[in-house]
């Protein structure tokens, strides 16, 4: 019974030790995810409200380097370079800072958005992008405060600011057309020899194998190099077809090329499967 007892009694103590009360933030936590033109965008950030309190120029000062919300960094995530306010910026992630003044605000992407606020030790070197831009008055008040996408075009887009009564913007930039033509010449340019290949091993496995020569054949012809790894799938896939003779030659010059590649796990399959078909 004692045991019993006190096995309880850890339970509960277990129990209530790992409880915790949750209660609303009063900053929540606010996740965009934006496509501009063909690049990925991310935004998080904690979003305070005024609360009837004087936001710019009281809460938060004019001329004083800000955390752009609330909590930790404001971060913002690239998938491609870009431009904000016509600087470049490699793709990554930044802390967004700015500082407040009336009528203009400074932009900053900092490389490091590990802080909680701003930088306890601001380090100019880690400015990746410093941007002025002007700010303007809103015909009505912003409760929370708020950043977003809008003003779209196919390669670019802004990312506003909004709180209080005020707005403040910076363009940003993507390299939509260069990614766009580059995808259509390599479309209209055709099938790469990688494309061939993985179709002729997906049929040697799964389909018709003489689609998989087909497919072996224009693959090798269309390598600048030839690869001991092709002309490997190239005998299977003969010898699944029936084509002993080919198989032996395409073995042959896969193991040729793993013995001058030094890939000892090539050239044993491949005499292996010389010594199977009879070479």
């Amino acid at each position: 019974m004692k045991k019993i007892i006190l096995f309880l009694s850890l339970a509960a103590f277990t129990f209530t030790s790992k409880a915790q009360v949750k209660t609303p933030q009063p900053s929540p936590t606010s996740k965009i995810e934006q496509v501009v033109g063909l690049t990925d965008v991310t935004v998080e950030y904690s979003r305070p409200s005024a609360k009837g309190r004087k936001i710019y120029g009281d809460l938060v000062p004019f001329g004083k380097l800000w955390r752009t919300g609330a909590n930790a960094n404001t971060k913002i995530t690239f998938s491609d370079d870009v431009k904000v306010g016509g600087q470049d910026l490699k793709a990554g992630t930044y802390a967004v800072f700015t500082t407040p003044n009336a009528g203009k605000w400074e932009v900053i992407f900092y490389t490091d958005s590990s802080n909680w606020g701003t930088p306890q030790k601001f380090d100019q070197s880690k400015v990746a992008a410093q941007i002025t831009t002007s700010s303007s008055a809103l015909p009505m008040p912003i409760e929370t405060f708020t950043i977003m996408f809008n003003d779209f075009t196919s390669d670019s887009a802004n990312i506003y600011f909004l709180w209080e009564k005020t707005i403040a913007a910076v363009k940003l930039e993507v390299p939509s057309k260069k990614q766009a033509f580059a995808s259509i010449e390599k479309v209209l340019a055709g099938p790469t020899a990688g494309d061939y290949y993985q179709a002729a091993v997906f049929h040697k496995d799964n389909g018709d194998v003489n689609k998989a020569k087909e497919y072996i054949e224009k693959a090798i012809s269309l390598r600048k190099q030839p690869a001991f790894w092709y002309h490997r799938q190239q005998s299977l896939i003969y010898a699944k077809a029936g084509d002993k003779k080919g198989a032996i030659k395409a073995a042959k010059t896969s193991l040729e090329l793993a013995e001058k590649a030094g890939n000892a796990d090539y050239v044993k399959l491949n005499k292996d499967s010389l010594k199977e078909w009879g070479a």
